[in-house]
């Protein structure tokens, strides 16, 4: 418990979004760019990491003498979890919930765009061009959601709702569960991708998960095969999946999530056909800022309170205990 006003730090890239005003009703808010926050640190007791991407935590650390909680305004912690932060008695808090149904929305919504073809409808239209074609049914396809996560359950809802059979890939192999029926092992990607149709990356960036997707695993694509990321670009070996859809291994794929971002203008992606580029979006709806903040505050009300605090990430895992496996 704390028996004053908490002062909370909040990370930005520049221009805050102004819903992030509201913090300062239950706290002694300050704002910091990357560049002020060892200033900004000290003598503070909470961290709200809205530019989640930024790297400054590592280098401000010594600074951060009172810090006892830091809360990330994104699903994945990768980024936070250096060294020190991971050793550290700092309680790490992530925004599980406000992404799930938005990006599972977003993962159909390109499923239904490879389908039907609207990329290349579009493309048409903007030529004037009539060229009519025969497109696909999804109902009966078959999607493997790598990640079994909360983001990934509820993709795995949706897809079946929309008619595709949809299989896990997690920690741990099991069969009958809920969402996904079958789940196989991330090990084993290599030996099972073959038999889907779409696979989905909805897995958390660990030292486990970096690089997953590869040149061998690609390898083994069902030819018409499409790969989704909705994840983290470094699950995916960018250069081998550039080189598959080159060679026809894949025949698309839909990234929200790359390597470097923004993704390079001399990325080849940019232009491949077969790819969907969005610029990590896939979880950002209407009211999506107001609904992070709303999860901060209910989080600063137990920490000033001294009560637990929801989505407490393990720092040695990457994510929440027990949602991902």
């Amino acid at each position: 418990m704390i028996n004053r006003t908490p002062t909370v730090v909040a990370l930005h890239g520049g221009n805050p979004p102004a819903e992030l005003a509201r913090i300062g009703a239950s706290a002694d808010l300050r704002y910091a760019e990357p560049h002020e926050l060892p200033t900004a640190l000290v003598g503070a007791d909470a961290l709200f990491v809205w530019n989640f991407r930024s790297e400054a935590i590592a280098d401000a650390w010594p600074h951060a003498d009172s810090l006892r909680w830091i809360h990330a305004a994104s699903a994945g912690v990768d980024r936070l979890l250096f060294p020190a932060l991971r050793d550290s008695e700092v309680v790490l808090t992530n925004s599980r919930g406000v992404f799930d149904q938005p990006m599972a929305e977003y993962v159909l919504g390109t499923v239904l765009t490879f389908a039907k073809d609207m990329h290349t409808t579009l493309r048409l239209q903007d030529r004037k061009q009539w060229q009519h074609r025969v497109t696909e049914r999804i109902a009966g396809k078959s999607a493997l959601v790598v990640g079994t996560g909360p983001i990934g359950r509820a993709i795995a809802r949706q897809l079946t709702a929309a008619g595709l059979r949809v299989s896990g890939a997690g920690r741990t192999a099991r069969a009958d569960d809920p969402d996904f029926g079958d789940v196989h092992t991330s090990d084993d990607l290599a030996h099972v991708i073959g038999a889907f149709d779409y696979v989905v990356l909805a897995a958390p960036l660990t030292e486990k998960t970096k690089g997953l997707v590869d040149a061998e695993v690609l390898a083994h694509c069902r030819p018409g095969a499409r790969l989704i990321n909705v994840a983290r670009g470094e699950l995916v070996v960018e250069a081998d999946l550039v080189a598959a859809l080159r060679a026809g291994k894949l025949a698309g794929a839909a990234l929200d999530v790359f390597e470097t971002e923004p993704l390079p203008p001399s990325s080849p992606l940019w232009e491949m056909p077969g790819v969907l580029v969005s610029p990590h979006m896939s979880g950002d709806t209407v009211g999506w800022v107001d609904e992070l903040v709303d999860l901060f505050l209910t989080n600063l009300r137990a920490f000033t309170e001294g009560a637990p605090l929801t989505n407490v990430v393990d720092k040695q895992r990457g994510y929440i205990s027990g949602t991902e496996n």
